[in-house]
């Protein structure tokens, strides 16, 4: 069954596919290089990134782009899934449109 969170990924009007990833958990070294190396190895390109620590809690947002991706979001999430165990991360993904929808103010 797919994860409600995992619709499948669609071309906005630039033509790009894009998805939010974002990590949250207890600051450590290396989150950033494990997850930005598991985009580079799906051939997912950051497109934006914001990170912060508060009080020792790493807190970072990615905007990333699965156009030139052979991957997907499936493929990326079980990825994710492990880095998250490995670090004690708790570690989304969702498609643009469902973020916005999500976090609509």
């Amino acid at each position: 069954m797919t994860d409600p969170d995992l619709t499948s990924v669609k071309a906005d009007d630039s033509g790009k596919e894009l998805s939010f990833i974002t990590v949250i958990g207890q600051d450590r070294k290396g989150i950033v290089a494990r997850v930005s190396t598991l985009l580079y190895e799906h051939e997912i390109n950051i497109e934006d990134i914001a990170q912060k620590v508060m009080h020792g809690q790493f807190v970072m947002i990615m905007l990333v782009d699965f156009r030139d991706s052979p991957s997907d979001l499936e493929d990326v999430k079980a990825g994710l899934d492990r880095i998250a165990a490995e670090l004690e991360l708790r570690i989304q993904i969702q498609h643009e449109d469902l973020f916005k929808m999500m976090h609509r103010v």
